[in-house]
């Protein structure tokens, strides 16, 4: 293993129980992927294709059936405190006040949770910053059903991230959006990842989102996953929207939707 390597899957096969892995029908299979500290990758692919499994065996919510997953140099065994997760759905508690969704892994968390009391001002202080980055300074005390769509997933995102974690994980968390919003949010994390340089997994389908933000982007074939193509998003830093207009963008965009187009055309041939 290589200890400059934040992410490190060695030869990663997972069955979802017994009976399939005597089967050996394998949700996805063969995955060897290295993330260097501070990168930012995203994965595309077909639907169904075992994205969200991937987050699944990063984080440690399950285990591989083979192969070896370390994070930061040490073997997942478990569940990991080191990441922060937001999907598509905000899914803020609809009882709590912004603040206090934002609050939330602190008071969970250790080594956070045996300190809340003493140190909430201090996180809720810390939260209070993290909402103003996001431009949602103000609105601390309201509640999800006051906010839009784009201000939940900014509080989702803060949430994530209040923790200070090492790694953020992104399960298609724009993917509910206008794509106004949707923009408005890529350039909200852009800024966010340039200022704190933690990892970040995105799993999403918006090829443009993926090339925008990414460092390295990759697609993933139909089930069993596995991961075909890897490709370096060779634009420079920082980027901004107008960079989504130029022939540069567009066909690297054109050539990830080739190669999901092939990917779509094999699994059409095979199921006739």
């Amino acid at each position: 293993m290589n200890i400059a390597n934040f992410v490190d899957f060695q030869n990663v096969w997972l069955a979802y129980n017994d009976e399939l892995l005597a089967q050996n029908h394998y949700a996805v299979e063969d995955i060897n992927l290295q993330v260097k500290q501070g990168e930012f990758i995203a994965i595309v692919g077909p639907s169904g294709c075992g994205k969200s499994t991937f987050m699944k065996l990063t984080t440690g919510l399950k285990r591989p059936s083979k192969g070896q997953i370390f994070v930061d140099g040490q073997p997942v065994t478990g569940p990991l405190k080191i990441s922060g997760m937001a999907f598509q759905a905000p899914s803020l508690l609809p009882w709590r006040t912004t603040l206090d969704n934002v609050l939330l892994p602190l008071e969970i968390v250790e080594p956070f949770r045996t300190q809340f009391k003493k140190r909430k001002a201090e996180f809720a202080e810390r939260a209070s910053k993290l909402l103003r980055t996001v431009g949602l300074g103000g609105y601390e005390d309201k509640y999800p059903w006051q906010l839009s769509g784009g201000m939940q997933q900014r509080a989702s995102i803060c949430r994530a991230l209040i923790h200070e974690p090492k790694m953020l994980l992104l399960d298609e968390p724009f993917g509910a959006l206008d794509a106004f919003t949707r923009e408005e949010l890529w350039c909200i994390l852009r800024d966010l990842w340039t200022e704190q340089k933690f990892n970040v997994i995105l799993v999403t389908h918006d090829l443009r989102e993926s090339v925008f933000l990414a460092d390295t982007v990759y697609v993933m074939s139909k089930s069993p996953g596995r991961f075909v193509v890897k490709k370096e998003i060779d634009l420079p830093r920082p980027r901004d929207l107008e960079v989504t207009y130029t022939p540069q963008f567009t066909h690297i965009v054109h050539e990830l939707r080739g190669h999901i187009g092939a990917i779509r055309q094999t699994v059409a041939v095979i199921n006739q």
